[in-house]
């Protein structure tokens, strides 16, 4: 099955709901395609717009536009950051699909349990990992929030910049079976104003790496070419404007930012 049915079953196939994630904000629906062949059936996230809790510093738009914004900022650069996501109608109406991600519960490799973004003592910080914030959990034990210095994850804390993502919460980040690391949970995107708000700082004051920053400016050049039209139905004018000039504004200084801004982690991380 290619990854073009999977998204024209994604956009027109019937949505059976399985189950709900009970600790999301919103309503978050798991839910099955049907394949037309005996293959498993699709499984996916259905996040319906009347299900969404108002924000009052979101007052435009929907969070389903925007988790439908940053994928297809993602696919515009190349990079497949974001699993395939549409905007269609549902059981509970309109609202955002996306295809669900298979992750593996342990990584031998890594240690036992550690997963790309994870707290850790901090003595144990494992070999490839980047500390970012000591703190004390909740018996009072002194841990690191820490993750992996890996290109794949680095290349999500680069979309997130461009998205301007306020809530990159650690598990927000998956190690897909497939070898790639997807970042999920787009609502909290594209405001005008800096929100940056991620558990992804370990790169802070680092050069962006030059592959990364030719797909930028390819990206750049595409938003000065039509791009635009195709976000335009789901996030606001000003809102384009904004992605536009931090599109530029990253082009103009090629290095990941320093959280100097009140409230840089988003709460709780993970």
């Amino acid at each position: 099955m290619t990854e073009a049915s999977d998204t024209e079953l994604l956009t027109t196939g019937e949505l059976a709901i399985v189950g709900r994630v009970t600790t999301a904000s919103n309503a978050t629906l798991v839910c099955e395609i049907v394949r037309p062949d005996e293959a498993p059936p699709l499984r996916c996230v259905y996040k319906p717009v009347r299900g969404e809790r108002p924000l009052w510093d979101f007052p435009d738009g929907t969070l389903a536009g925007r988790e439908v914004s940053s994928f297809l900022v993602s696919e515009a650069l190349g990079w497949g950051v974001v699993p395939t996501t549409v905007l269609r109608d549902g059981p509970f109406g309109p609202g955002m699909v996306q295809r669900w991600i298979d992750t593996a519960d342990h990584h031998p490799e890594r240690g036992e349990g550690i997963d790309m973004v994870d707290l850790c003592r901090p003595d144990m910080v494992p070999t490839g990992y980047i500390p970012v914030l000591q703190a004390y959990d909740d018996v009072g034990e002194e841990v690191s929030l820490v993750h992996a210095d890996d290109p794949r994850l680095q290349r999500m804390a680069v979309l997130d910049i461009l998205v301007n993502n306020a809530d990159r919460k650690g598990g927000h980040v998956l190690e897909g079976l497939d070898g790639s690391v997807y970042g999920v949970d787009h609502g909290i995107c594209m405001h005008t104003d800096d929100k940056l708000r991620t558990v992804l700082w370990g790169w802070a004051g680092r050069a962006i790496d030059d592959g990364s920053m030719a797909d930028v400016v390819a990206f750049a050049e595409k938003l000065g070419t039509g791009f635009t039209d195709t976000l335009a139905p789901h996030i606001t004018d000003v809102e384009i404007d904004a992605l536009i000039d931090r599109t530029a504004t990253l082009i103009a200084r090629p290095v990941m930012p320093t959280p100097d801004r009140h409230r840089p982690i988003p709460w709780p991380a993970f």
